[in-house]
């Protein structure tokens, strides 16, 4: 019986056509490559790709990848372009929902180390293998194709029914965190949700549309563009480009946590106000019906147990302004009391990866008591999988 599906899902598809930091593999032999593997392109309709990509494709942001569902793997090759990053970028990959683990890619044929466990069965196994940029910084890749060991077939990948959007700033991005993006409360959250989530969250940058910290545009102005704020510094590619939101999964909740920069940079309560509501007016052109949540600052705390709270109650106003404007989707939270001095790296109070964690627990339990209940399985899952 296993026999004639898997004739069926061969000839239905043949018409689709690490805790630890590692080094990806330098390419196998040529020989090797022949006879054993082969290659598909990056326009292969059966890689699911999320964040922002150029057409090339390369990436922008923190936590941009992709998302693939294999039949009888057990080999992976990434073959990437020359725009990556030198030496490496550092990438996140995870087998099978496994937590993420961190590998080294380079311009070149990369062999990812997918350390699958070994199997008796002559019954081919799917797996499901997520790859997202870790860095803010430093995080480009330049995606040309995949090779496949001989007799893998992708399938297709069938995204979750939730869709996390978390917009930032350095608190958001992972800055100063072992694994950058793959530690943070807004990663951790999207895992416990088993939801698809894209983070655009850039360190240094006010949401106003001004230069902060060497950003040369705010996140009001840069989240509707393909590219982050460090085009400025790209020699290749010294432009922006809008970003077409139609290539996107749509969130089904929108999580804003930001002020930080705005703050340091002394713009006023009302400014920040005016910016933000502007902001959300956008946003709500994009997103008409879905629940967007205004997180309040998580706070500097210091070392006598004191935390400092920035534009305390401009978050509440911006919130009101908008259900006096009709919004009913809009919805505050207050994270009072979310960060703690312990929580943070003491030389920069940025939340450490415990401190990441435990904002995440928080947030987690505000959405359940909001009335979201995590889901209890991936849409796609891999053999063996209940």
């Amino acid at each position: 019986m296993f026999s004639h599906l898997f004739k069926a899902v061969v000839v239905g598809l043949s018409m689709l056509e690490a805790s630890q930091v590692v080094d990806a593999s330098p390419a196998p032999a040529a020989d090797s490559l022949l006879s054993g593997t082969y290659t598909i392109k990056h326009t292969n309709p059966l890689i699911w790709y999320h964040g922002r990509w150029t057409d090339e494709p390369s990436t922008w942001w923190t936590g941009t990848g992709f998302k693939l569902n294999v039949l009888g793997l057990s080999s992976l090759s990434l073959n990437i372009g020359p725009v990556t990053t030198s030496p490496h970028a550092a990438v996140g990959i995870s087998v099978d929902y496994e937590d993420f683990r961190t590998v080294n890619i380079s311009a070149g044929t990369n062999v990812l180390p997918l350390n699958l466990p070994k199997s008796n069965s002559i019954i081919p196994k799917t797996h499901v293998v997520r790859i997202a940029t870790e860095g803010w910084q430093n995080n480009r890749i330049e995606l040309d194709s995949l090779t496949l060991n001989k007799g893998a077939i992708l399938l297709p990948y069938k995204p979750s029914k939730l869709s996390f959007q978390f917009i930032g700033d350095s608190l958001t991005a992972g800055q100063y965190d072992a694994r950058g993006v793959i530690d943070t409360w807004a990663f951790l959250t999207g895992e416990a949700y088993k939801a698809e989530h894209r983070i655009n969250a850039q360190p240094g940058a006010c949401l106003t549309d001004q230069l902060c910290w060497g950003n040369y545009h705010g996140v009001s102005y840069q989240y509707f563009r393909t590219e982050d704020t460090g085009y400025y510094y790209t020699t290749d590619h010294n432009y922006t480009t809008p970003w077409d939101f139609k290539k996107d999964l749509p969130p089904t909740h929108i999580f804003i946590h930001i002020g930080a920069n705005d703050n340091a940079y002394s713009i006023t309560g009302d400014a920040f106000k005016a910016t933000y509501l502007a902001f959300l007016e956008k946003l709500r052109r994009l997103y008409p019906t879905q629940p967007i949540f205004v997180l309040t600052p998580f706070g500097w705390p210091s070392a006598d147990g004191n935390v400092y709270y920035y534009y305390e109650g401009v978050y509440q106003a911006v919130v009101d302004a908008r259900k006096a404007a009709g919004d009913k989707h809009i919805y505050l939270v207050d994270t009072s009391g979310w960060q703690r001095y312990q929580d943070i790296f003491p030389d920069n109070s940025h939340p450490s990866e415990a401190g990441h964690a435990h904002i995440a627990e928080q947030m987690i339990a505000w959405l359940k008591d909001w009335g979201l209940k995590p889901q209890k399985a991936w849409a796609t899952l891999p053999s063996g999988s209940n």
